[in-house]
């Protein structure tokens, strides 16, 4: 399904989002920050850099989990958990990986995995459920929850089965080789390109339900909208049967990220039931 929101029928939408899922506000969170997930480091700017928090539901059991990746062109960002997020009686786990140009391709990817291994194998101590854990993030990380949720080879180095994830949702993430990659390999952002290290290289009509969010075509960075256009048609054209296309009309790269959530949080809601 493609869906375009015009802005008037946005706002009315997220408006009874809101108010239907308004927050429990007897439950209690906990946070635990600047948690290391890897098993041992390998430098001391990974050891200082690959860390995540969690926020998380107090004397509760069975709840999803949401890994959310910040974005910033895989050069800049710095993780933290937006406050749309908060008290919807989910876990909201925040992740830092290493970035260019201390590091290049494929340690961002690389990173991106060791954070949800750790959370398949620490979850339930916290009260959350395995079978319950969606990908999320903006951007860069909308790419790297692309990359390590359609190829399967990421998880699979720590026996974890991808398809076990509830549900992948890029905001705005880049479909194609993204273009701090590319600029590494000497090639212009503007030459689309389509390799291993593109989302779109691993179409398989077995993956985790997929939610792509995107801004206005017209106002998104560089062919955002239209990369994530093509990655919903041939996903479903390789037999994907759960794929989602939202184009949020009149909200840049920056300002989508807010009515995003409320999708992203309406859709964890749904698969709850």
């Amino acid at each position: 399904m493609n869906t375009r929101f015009p802005l008037p029928l946005l706002f009315f939408i997220l408006s009874h989002l809101i108010l239907a899922g308004t927050p429990d506000d007897t439950t209690k969170y906990l946070t635990e920050k600047n948690i290391f997930y890897y098993d041992k480091s390998s430098s001391s700017y990974q050891d200082s850099i690959c860390r995540l928090d969690i926020y998380y539901p107090r004397d509760a059991e069975d709840f999803s989990t949401l890994v959310w990746f910040h974005g910033g062109g895989l050069t800049s960002g710095s993780r933290s958990i937006p406050a749309e997020l908060m008290n919807n009686n989910i876990a909201v786990i925040t992740v830092d990986y290493r970035l260019n140009p201390a590091v290049n391709c494929p340690a961002y990817i690389e990173d991106a995995a060791a954070a949800v291994k750790w959370v398949f194998n620490n979850i339930e101590s916290y009260g959350g459920s395995k079978k319950k854990i969606f990908l999320s993030g903006h951007s860069a990380g909308g790419f790297l929850v692309m990359m390590v949720g359609l190829d399967k080879k990421w998880l699979a180095k720590y026996d974890i089965d991808v398809n076990e994830i509830a549900g992948i949702i890029p905001v705005s993430g880049q479909t194609i080789t993204h273009f701090t990659i590319r600029k590494e390999k000497g090639i212009p952002e503007t030459s689309p390109v389509i390799d291993e290290f593109a989302p779109l290289f691993h179409i398989r009509k077995d993956a985790p339900p997929l939610i792509l969010i995107t801004g206005d075509r017209e106002l998104e960075l560089l062919g955002r909208y239209e990369e994530n256009a093509y990655l919903s048609r041939m996903m479903k054209l390789t037999g994907h049967k759960n794929t989602t296309l939202y184009e949020l009309d009149g909200f840049d790269h920056v300002e989508m990220l807010k009515p995003s959530y409320s999708i992203l949080l309406k859709y964890i809601q749904k698969s709850e039931k």
